[in-house]
């Protein structure tokens, strides 16, 4: 029954949240897209309608770049979430509350590392431009193969934890590096493009439950998935943007800047950042 109770809290939960984002939230920052096309206001991306978004976003390669990446750090994740106490079990004998306990702190990384990985990606783009951003998914998706293989490879216990957080770290950023891209890759089609991208984290966890059920050992599972995270993260180095591109969002940033100034009666600064 533990499980089957443990449901109860966040299913309601869910179901509050959905009725205070039904009530409170609205489509885009101007508003909502029906009260916005009444009133004759043309909406960027969101204008044509869902299909007309989707479509443009199916052809923006960058969307299947991150596509692939999400599938390798998220995807990866879930199926770390479902395999990890058993394979506690299974291989180092523990019993199944210590187990569970260990598998645990895998799950807490999100409670923070995401966030990590997002005010990096932030903190880079802001130092050095656009490209920054994908260089470090490209960094974080290294070090989660790396981890992945030293984990699959561990003898004891007390290091497998210690190798599980490691990898669990850079798989948690990398998963917030990808978001952080998604909104600079075509902002007409944000929502298609952020559910291609999502989509990728499900395709990669279903992918590695049947490689697990191919391969027949977890073990192994694990040293497979950690060379697939290392080859899927030559996607994120093949994400670039056109100069005009990167211009285009320095003067979206130099805007949105400007304008947060001017609220908060601050005095302009000498020169702008670099756009995030």
């Amino acid at each position: 029954m533990g499980w089957r109770l443990a449901m109860v809290v966040p299913g309601a939960l869910m179901l509050v949240v959905a009725v205070l984002y039904w009530k409170f939230t609205q489509d885009c920052p101007q508003g909502n897209y029906k009260d916005l096309r009444a009133a004759g206001v043309e909406i960027e991306g969101g204008k044509k309608g869902g299909w007309a978004v989707f479509k443009a976003a199916m052809g923006n390669y960058r969307s299947w770049m991150l596509f692939v990446t999400y599938g390798a750090c998220f995807g990866i994740e879930l199926f770390v979430h479902n395999v990890a106490a058993s394979y506690f079990v299974d291989r180092f004998k523990l019993d199944l509350q210590t187990a569970g306990m260990a598998a645990g702190s895998f799950g807490l990384l999100a409670l923070f590392a995401r966030a990590v990985g997002g005010i990096l990606s932030d903190r880079l783009a802001h130092r050095k431009g656009l490209d920054a951003r994908t260089t470090l998914l490209f960094a974080l998706m290294v070090g989660e193969g790396l981890g992945l293989l030293w984990f699959s490879r561990t003898q004891t216990a007390g290091m497998a934890v210690v190798a599980m957080i490691c990898f669990g770290l850079f798989t948690h950023m990398a998963c917030g590096a990808t978001y952080a891209l998604v909104p600079f890759i075509d902002r007409k089609a944000l929502g298609g493009v952020a559910g291609i991208v999502g989509a990728g984290g499900n395709v990669g966890a279903v992918a590695a439950g049947f490689l697990l059920k191919a391969v027949g050992d977890t073990q192994d599972c694990f040293a497979v998935l950690g060379f697939a995270a290392l080859v899927s993260s030559v996607c994120a180095i093949l994400v670039r943007f056109t100069a005009a591109h990167k211009a285009s969002e320095q003067a979206l940033y130099d805007k949105a800047l400007a304008e947060r100034l001017a609220q908060s009666g601050a005095p302009a600064p000498v020169g702008l950042a670099r756009a995030s």
